[in-house]
Protein backbone atom coordinates (compact mmCIF):
# COMPACT_ATOMS: atom_id res chain seq x y z
CA UNK A 1 0.00 0.00 0.00
CA UNK A 2 1.30 3.42 -1.02
CA UNK A 3 4.38 1.76 -2.97
CA UNK A 4 5.52 4.23 -5.89
CA UNK A 5 4.87 1.48 -8.43
CA UNK A 6 5.18 3.83 -11.92
CA UNK A 7 5.98 6.81 -13.29
CA UNK A 8 3.62 8.39 -15.45
CA UNK A 9 4.70 11.43 -18.03
CA UNK A 10 0.86 13.22 -18.92
CA UNK A 11 1.16 16.30 -21.02
CA UNK A 12 4.78 17.37 -19.60
CA UNK A 13 4.47 16.33 -16.18
CA UNK A 14 6.06 13.41 -14.36
CA UNK A 15 3.26 11.77 -11.60
CA UNK A 16 4.65 8.68 -9.56
CA UNK A 17 1.50 6.85 -8.92
CA UNK A 18 1.46 4.64 -6.00
CA UNK A 19 -0.30 1.48 -5.24
CA UNK A 20 -3.92 1.47 -3.70
CA UNK A 21 -3.51 -1.96 -3.17
CA UNK A 22 -1.32 -4.60 -0.48
CA UNK A 23 -0.40 -7.85 -2.46
CA UNK A 24 2.35 -8.37 -5.40
CA UNK A 25 2.64 -7.47 -8.87
CA UNK A 26 1.03 -10.41 -10.78
CA UNK A 27 1.31 -9.08 -14.66
CA UNK A 28 2.41 -5.93 -15.81
CA UNK A 29 0.59 -5.40 -18.99
CA UNK A 30 2.44 -2.33 -20.97
CA UNK A 31 6.00 -2.42 -21.54
CA UNK A 32 8.29 0.90 -20.43
CA UNK A 33 8.00 4.18 -22.40
CA UNK A 34 4.68 2.97 -23.89
CA UNK A 35 2.08 5.35 -24.73
CA UNK A 36 -1.22 4.34 -22.31
CA UNK A 37 -4.55 5.71 -22.71
CA UNK A 38 -6.35 7.22 -19.88
CA UNK A 39 -8.28 4.56 -17.90
CA UNK A 40 -5.83 1.76 -19.28
CA UNK A 41 -5.23 -0.69 -16.63
CA UNK A 42 -1.33 -0.54 -16.24
CA UNK A 43 -0.51 -3.56 -14.17
CA UNK A 44 -2.80 -6.35 -12.06
CA UNK A 45 -2.26 -7.18 -8.20
CA UNK A 46 -2.75 -9.87 -6.56
CA UNK A 47 -2.12 -12.29 -3.36
CA UNK A 48 1.49 -13.37 -2.16
CA UNK A 49 0.68 -16.57 -3.50
CA UNK A 50 -0.82 -16.33 -6.62
CA UNK A 51 0.69 -17.66 -10.42
CA UNK A 52 2.84 -14.84 -11.89
CA UNK A 53 2.37 -14.46 -15.42
CA UNK A 54 6.28 -14.80 -17.07
CA UNK A 55 5.49 -13.66 -20.75
CA UNK A 56 6.89 -10.65 -22.57
CA UNK A 57 7.19 -7.26 -20.72
CA UNK A 58 5.92 -8.73 -17.47
CA UNK A 59 8.02 -7.86 -14.05
CA UNK A 60 7.78 -10.12 -11.12
CA UNK A 61 7.44 -7.42 -7.95
CA UNK A 62 6.29 -9.95 -5.67
CA UNK A 63 8.05 -13.67 -6.18
CA UNK A 64 7.47 -16.43 -3.81
CA UNK A 65 10.11 -17.47 -1.49
CA UNK A 66 11.77 -20.39 -3.90
CA UNK A 67 11.76 -17.86 -6.58
CA UNK A 68 13.19 -15.31 -4.26
CA UNK A 69 16.34 -17.55 -3.32
CA UNK A 70 16.62 -18.48 -6.92
CA UNK A 71 16.68 -14.55 -8.32
CA UNK A 72 19.19 -13.79 -5.21
CA UNK A 73 22.09 -17.15 -6.24
CA UNK A 74 20.88 -16.42 -10.54
CA UNK A 75 21.14 -12.64 -11.30
CA UNK A 76 20.10 -13.42 -14.78
CA UNK A 77 16.25 -13.69 -13.19
CA UNK A 78 16.79 -10.59 -12.07
CA UNK A 79 14.59 -8.80 -14.25
CA UNK A 80 12.77 -6.42 -12.31
CA UNK A 81 13.76 -2.71 -12.42
CA UNK A 82 15.37 -1.58 -9.21
CA UNK A 83 13.18 0.59 -6.64
CA UNK A 84 14.47 3.51 -6.37
CA UNK A 85 13.31 7.94 -6.69
CA UNK A 86 14.16 9.81 -9.64
CA UNK A 87 16.94 11.71 -7.61
CA UNK A 88 18.40 8.32 -6.51
CA UNK A 89 18.65 7.05 -10.00
CA UNK A 90 20.36 10.51 -11.13
CA UNK A 91 22.92 10.15 -7.81
CA UNK A 92 23.88 6.88 -8.95
CA UNK A 93 24.25 8.09 -12.50
CA UNK A 94 26.36 10.66 -11.63
CA UNK A 95 28.82 8.53 -9.08
CA UNK A 96 28.34 5.50 -11.92
CA UNK A 97 26.81 3.05 -9.52
CA UNK A 98 24.71 0.60 -11.02
CA UNK A 99 21.37 0.11 -8.98
CA UNK A 100 20.75 -3.54 -10.27
CA UNK A 101 23.07 -4.65 -7.77
CA UNK A 102 22.41 -2.51 -5.11
CA UNK A 103 20.46 -4.25 -2.00
CA UNK A 104 17.73 -1.22 -1.03
CA UNK A 105 17.87 -0.51 3.06
CA UNK A 106 14.85 1.54 2.54
CA UNK A 107 10.60 0.75 2.82
CA UNK A 108 9.65 -2.27 0.46
CA UNK A 109 13.33 -2.57 -0.35
CA UNK A 110 13.82 0.81 -1.95
CA UNK A 111 17.50 2.34 -2.03
CA UNK A 112 18.31 5.24 -0.39
CA UNK A 113 21.39 7.39 -0.71
CA UNK A 114 23.08 5.68 2.38
CA UNK A 115 22.67 2.62 -0.02
CA UNK A 116 24.88 3.75 -2.55
CA UNK A 117 28.03 4.94 -0.35
CA UNK A 118 29.89 1.34 -1.35
CA UNK A 119 27.80 1.06 -4.33
CA UNK A 120 30.45 -0.90 -7.47
CA UNK A 121 30.50 1.10 -10.58
CA UNK A 122 28.52 0.99 -13.52
CA UNK A 123 29.76 -0.77 -16.66
CA UNK A 124 29.10 2.19 -18.45
CA UNK A 125 31.32 4.42 -15.56
CA UNK A 126 33.92 1.75 -16.56
CA UNK A 127 33.83 2.37 -20.35
CA UNK A 128 34.22 6.10 -19.81
CA UNK A 129 37.39 5.48 -17.75
CA UNK A 130 39.12 3.46 -20.93
CA UNK A 131 38.53 6.25 -23.12
CA UNK A 132 35.29 5.18 -24.93
CA UNK A 133 32.44 7.39 -25.27
CA UNK A 134 29.01 7.14 -23.14
CA UNK A 135 26.91 9.14 -20.46
CA UNK A 136 25.24 5.91 -19.04
CA UNK A 137 22.23 6.99 -20.98
CA UNK A 138 21.20 4.64 -23.79
CA UNK A 139 23.45 2.33 -25.80
CA UNK A 140 27.23 3.06 -27.40
CA UNK A 141 27.71 1.54 -30.66
CA UNK A 142 30.88 1.60 -32.43
CA UNK A 143 29.84 1.69 -36.62
CA UNK A 144 32.53 2.02 -39.14
CA UNK A 145 31.26 5.94 -39.39
CA UNK A 146 32.31 6.32 -35.33
CA UNK A 147 30.96 5.87 -31.92
CA UNK A 148 27.41 6.38 -31.72
CA UNK A 149 24.63 6.74 -28.85
CA UNK A 150 21.20 5.80 -28.86
CA UNK A 151 18.93 7.22 -26.55
CA UNK A 152 14.86 6.48 -26.68
CA UNK A 153 12.98 9.67 -27.30
CA UNK A 154 10.21 9.17 -24.67
CA UNK A 155 8.74 11.02 -21.65
CA UNK A 156 8.90 15.18 -21.98
CA UNK A 157 11.25 15.04 -24.83
CA UNK A 158 8.72 13.20 -26.80
CA UNK A 159 6.17 15.40 -25.71
CA UNK A 160 8.21 17.98 -26.96
CA UNK A 161 8.77 16.63 -30.25
CA UNK A 162 5.54 16.16 -30.78
CA UNK A 163 4.25 19.37 -29.65
CA UNK A 164 6.85 21.16 -31.41
CA UNK A 165 6.62 19.24 -34.59
CA UNK A 166 2.62 19.95 -34.44
CA UNK A 167 3.39 23.98 -34.26
CA UNK A 168 5.62 23.86 -37.09
CA UNK A 169 2.89 22.35 -39.42
CA UNK A 170 0.08 24.20 -38.27
CA UNK A 171 1.14 27.55 -37.71
CA UNK A 172 2.85 29.98 -40.76
CA UNK A 173 5.16 30.90 -38.88
CA UNK A 174 7.29 34.21 -39.03
CA UNK A 175 9.56 36.59 -36.60
CA UNK A 176 9.83 39.91 -35.46
CA UNK A 177 12.84 41.56 -34.32
CA UNK A 178 13.65 44.95 -32.25
CA UNK A 179 15.18 46.10 -29.90
CA UNK A 180 14.76 48.28 -26.28
CA UNK A 181 16.69 50.63 -24.34
CA UNK A 182 16.61 48.73 -20.46
CA UNK A 183 18.61 51.32 -19.05
CA UNK A 184 15.98 53.25 -16.88
CA UNK A 185 14.22 49.93 -16.54
CA UNK A 186 17.57 48.77 -15.04
CA UNK A 187 17.81 51.43 -12.55
CA UNK A 188 14.42 51.06 -12.00
CA UNK A 189 14.40 47.39 -10.82
CA UNK A 190 17.96 47.86 -8.36
CA UNK A 191 16.04 50.72 -7.10
CA UNK A 192 13.30 48.24 -5.84
CA UNK A 193 15.83 45.14 -5.03
CA UNK A 194 15.62 46.37 -0.83
CA UNK A 195 12.42 46.27 -0.75
CA UNK A 196 12.03 42.80 -2.47
CA UNK A 197 14.52 41.36 -0.27
CA UNK A 198 12.13 42.81 2.88
CA UNK A 199 9.13 40.91 1.04
CA UNK A 200 11.23 37.70 0.62
CA UNK A 201 10.52 37.74 -3.03
CA UNK A 202 13.63 37.76 -5.74
CA UNK A 203 13.04 40.34 -8.50
CA UNK A 204 13.81 39.66 -11.62
CA UNK A 205 12.48 41.94 -15.17
CA UNK A 206 10.57 39.15 -15.64
CA UNK A 207 7.40 41.14 -13.79
CA UNK A 208 8.03 44.23 -14.99
CA UNK A 209 8.23 42.82 -19.02
CA UNK A 210 5.19 40.76 -18.07
CA UNK A 211 3.16 43.75 -17.21
CA UNK A 212 3.96 45.55 -20.50
CA UNK A 213 3.00 42.48 -22.54
CA UNK A 214 -0.08 42.75 -21.08
CA UNK A 215 -0.87 46.71 -21.77
CA UNK A 216 0.48 45.69 -25.30
CA UNK A 217 -1.63 42.86 -25.65
CA UNK A 218 -4.71 44.60 -24.54
CA UNK A 219 -4.10 47.62 -27.14
CA UNK A 220 -3.78 44.55 -29.66
CA UNK A 221 -6.05 41.80 -29.07
CA UNK A 222 -5.26 39.88 -32.25
CA UNK A 223 -2.11 38.75 -30.30
CA UNK A 224 -3.46 37.27 -27.43
CA UNK A 225 -6.15 34.93 -29.45
CA UNK A 226 -5.68 31.24 -31.04
CA UNK A 227 -7.28 29.99 -34.03
CA UNK A 228 -10.49 27.75 -34.06
CA UNK A 229 -9.46 25.83 -37.48
CA UNK A 230 -12.89 23.69 -37.30
CA UNK A 231 -14.79 26.61 -37.61
CA UNK A 232 -12.76 29.18 -39.28
CA UNK A 233 -13.09 31.62 -36.08
CA UNK A 234 -10.00 33.32 -34.08
CA UNK A 235 -10.87 33.52 -30.56
CA UNK A 236 -10.00 36.55 -28.56
CA UNK A 237 -8.90 36.06 -25.34
CA UNK A 238 -10.44 38.38 -22.49
CA UNK A 239 -7.90 37.26 -20.22
CA UNK A 240 -4.36 37.16 -19.92
CA UNK A 241 -2.89 33.83 -18.83
CA UNK A 242 0.78 34.36 -20.08
CA UNK A 243 3.47 31.35 -20.22
CA UNK A 244 6.69 31.39 -19.15
CA UNK A 245 9.20 28.83 -20.48
CA UNK A 246 11.20 27.21 -17.75
CA UNK A 247 14.59 24.84 -18.63
CA UNK A 248 14.40 21.51 -16.86
CA UNK A 249 17.32 18.50 -16.70
CA UNK A 250 14.19 16.94 -18.66
CA UNK A 251 13.81 19.67 -21.21
CA UNK A 252 11.64 22.94 -21.40
CA UNK A 253 8.25 23.32 -20.19
CA UNK A 254 5.98 25.84 -20.04
CA UNK A 255 3.65 26.89 -16.69
CA UNK A 256 1.73 29.27 -16.59
CA UNK A 257 0.90 32.38 -14.94
CA UNK A 258 -3.19 32.93 -14.10
CA UNK A 259 -4.77 35.82 -14.54
CA UNK A 260 -1.34 37.99 -14.69
CA UNK A 261 -3.12 40.91 -15.17
CA UNK A 262 -4.34 40.82 -11.94
CA UNK A 263 -1.04 40.62 -9.96
CA UNK A 264 0.69 43.03 -8.30
CA UNK A 265 4.57 43.73 -9.51
CA UNK A 266 5.53 41.58 -6.45
CA UNK A 267 2.73 38.90 -6.57
CA UNK A 268 4.28 38.61 -10.18
CA UNK A 269 7.27 37.83 -9.03
CA UNK A 270 6.42 35.42 -6.47
CA UNK A 271 4.58 33.51 -8.59
CA UNK A 272 7.27 33.50 -11.50
CA UNK A 273 9.57 32.04 -8.80
CA UNK A 274 7.10 29.25 -7.23
CA UNK A 275 6.19 28.21 -10.50
CA UNK A 276 9.43 27.75 -11.84
CA UNK A 277 11.04 25.93 -9.14
CA UNK A 278 7.92 23.47 -8.85
CA UNK A 279 8.88 23.19 -12.66
CA UNK A 280 12.40 21.94 -11.70
CA UNK A 281 12.00 19.89 -8.79
CA UNK A 282 9.31 18.35 -10.93
CA UNK A 283 6.38 19.24 -8.68
CA UNK A 284 4.56 20.99 -11.20
CA UNK A 285 0.94 20.70 -11.53
CA UNK A 286 -1.06 19.40 -14.74
CA UNK A 287 -3.44 22.42 -14.10
CA UNK A 288 -0.21 24.97 -14.01
CA UNK A 289 0.88 23.75 -17.79
CA UNK A 290 -2.38 24.33 -19.65
CA UNK A 291 -4.80 27.73 -20.50
CA UNK A 292 -1.69 29.88 -21.68
CA UNK A 293 -2.85 33.08 -24.01
CA UNK A 294 0.54 34.21 -24.47
CA UNK A 295 4.22 32.75 -23.87
CA UNK A 296 7.68 34.25 -23.14
CA UNK A 297 10.86 32.72 -23.41
CA UNK A 298 14.11 34.38 -21.55
CA UNK A 299 17.24 32.90 -23.38
CA UNK A 300 19.07 35.71 -22.15
CA UNK A 301 20.78 34.33 -19.00
CA UNK A 302 22.57 31.74 -21.51
CA UNK A 303 23.93 33.91 -23.73
CA UNK A 304 23.18 34.71 -27.69
CA UNK A 305 22.54 37.45 -29.39
CA UNK A 306 19.01 36.55 -31.18
CA UNK A 307 16.72 33.61 -31.36
CA UNK A 308 13.45 32.62 -33.42
CA UNK A 309 11.57 30.96 -30.96
CA UNK A 310 8.64 28.12 -31.71
CA UNK A 311 5.34 29.19 -31.06
CA UNK A 312 3.79 27.69 -28.23
CA UNK A 313 0.46 26.28 -29.91
CA UNK A 314 -2.52 26.93 -30.21
CA UNK A 315 -1.34 30.17 -28.53
CA UNK A 316 -0.59 32.91 -31.72
CA UNK A 317 3.30 34.38 -30.69
CA UNK A 318 5.61 33.53 -28.37
CA UNK A 319 8.16 36.53 -27.35
CA UNK A 320 11.84 35.42 -26.60
CA UNK A 321 13.90 37.83 -24.66
CA UNK A 322 18.06 37.91 -24.61
CA UNK A 323 20.49 39.60 -22.92
CA UNK A 324 20.66 42.93 -21.49
CA UNK A 325 24.03 44.16 -22.17
CA UNK A 326 25.80 47.64 -22.29
CA UNK A 327 26.12 49.17 -26.06
CA UNK A 328 26.77 52.05 -27.89
CA UNK A 329 23.93 53.30 -29.42
CA UNK A 330 22.95 57.47 -31.10
CA UNK A 331 21.25 59.48 -28.07
CA UNK A 332 20.56 63.12 -29.32
CA UNK A 333 23.06 62.89 -31.61
CA UNK A 334 25.42 61.30 -29.70
CA UNK A 335 27.24 58.32 -28.99
CA UNK A 336 26.25 56.84 -25.88
CA UNK A 337 26.21 53.34 -23.80
CA UNK A 338 22.96 52.37 -23.00
CA UNK A 339 21.61 48.77 -21.55
CA UNK A 340 20.19 47.37 -24.57
CA UNK A 341 18.28 44.13 -25.01
CA UNK A 342 17.33 42.08 -28.39
CA UNK A 343 13.52 41.19 -28.21
CA UNK A 344 12.15 38.94 -30.74
CA UNK A 345 8.48 37.74 -31.51
CA UNK A 346 7.44 34.56 -33.34
CA UNK A 347 4.04 34.68 -34.48
CA UNK A 348 1.12 32.97 -36.27
CA UNK A 349 0.92 34.60 -40.00
CA UNK A 350 -2.56 32.74 -40.57
CA UNK A 351 -3.97 35.15 -37.86
CA UNK A 352 -1.65 38.38 -37.58
CA UNK A 353 0.30 40.26 -39.80
CA UNK A 354 3.76 41.32 -39.71
CA UNK A 355 2.60 44.86 -39.22
CA UNK A 356 0.44 43.89 -36.27
CA UNK A 357 3.48 41.94 -34.56
CA UNK A 358 5.74 45.13 -35.33
CA UNK A 359 3.26 47.78 -33.40
CA UNK A 360 2.49 45.51 -30.70
CA UNK A 361 6.07 45.17 -29.99
CA UNK A 362 6.56 48.70 -30.47
CA UNK A 363 4.14 49.57 -27.75
CA UNK A 364 5.83 47.15 -25.14
CA UNK A 365 8.92 48.89 -25.71
CA UNK A 366 7.86 52.16 -25.25
CA UNK A 367 6.78 50.84 -21.86
CA UNK A 368 9.62 49.45 -21.11
CA UNK A 369 11.51 52.32 -21.97
CA UNK A 370 9.64 54.77 -19.87
CA UNK A 371 8.42 52.96 -16.86
CA UNK A 372 8.11 55.24 -14.12
CA UNK A 373 4.69 55.45 -13.36
CA UNK A 374 3.78 52.64 -15.61
CA UNK A 375 5.78 49.32 -14.08
CA UNK A 376 6.63 50.86 -10.37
Amino acid sequence: MDQHLVEVMTDKATVELPSTFEGAVTKILVKEGQIAKVGQALAVVGGEGEERDRGPGTVDRGPKKEEKELMTHDSRLMTKKPLASPAIRKLALEKGIDLSVIKGSGPGGRIIQEDLVHGPRSPSTLRQGSGQASSGRGTVHGPSAGPEQRQPLRGLRRKIAEHMSLSRRTAAHFTHVDEADLTDLTALRESAQATAKAKGVKLTYLPYIIKAVIEGLKKYPQMNASLDEEKQEVILKRYYNIGVAVATEEGLIVPVVKNADRLSLWDLAAEIWRLGEAARNKKIALEELKGGTFSLTNIGSIGGVMSAPIINYPEVAIMGLHQIKPRPVVKNDKIVVRQIMYISISADHRVVDGAEVAVFLKEVIQILENPKGKLS
